[in-house]
């Protein structure tokens, strides 16, 4: 069974260790200490907690949709062509690039500073083990 210590916790959900410390210290998240004294949180118990939060946070977003993947961040770049634009958005550590209608983005209002979300939904994912 993988076990993550709070730093290593705090990554993989792209938060704070002291967000982490927060949520283990206020009964949202169990964590034990290792041999060392380091609070660890086992695999599975952050598998669970991460679906919450993202569960969390699809319902906070509106409108059902069958879309699953969603990355909340910050427009970075906008590239405005005569008919397509390239838009990135910074979502924690992962930078999504997508490319949209011109039309769209103007809609949208889409430039550097704002806040963004970008839904993907893929018939393709690669999934690789670290």
């Amino acid at each position: 069974m993988n076990s993550y210590r709070i730093g290593e916790a705090a990554a993989l959900l792209g938060v704070s260790a002291d967000t982490m410390r927060r949520w283990v210290d206020a009964g949202r998240l169990s964590a034990q200490r290792d041999e060392h004294g380091h609070r660890i949180v086992p695999g599975p118990e952050l598998a669970a907690f991460a679906r919450e939060l993202a569960r969390s946070e699809t319902a906070e977003g509106g409108l059902p949709s069958s879309a699953r993947n969603r990355f909340r961040g910050i427009v970075t770049e906008v590239i405005l062509g005569d008919v397509a634009a390239q838009v990135e958005i910074q979502a924690g550590p992962f930078r999504v690039v997508s490319l949209i209608s011109r039309e769209s983005a103007e809609e949208l209002g889409l430039e550097p500073g704002v806040p963004a979300v970008a839904v993907i939904k893929s018939t393709n994912v690669v999934v690789e083990r670290t």
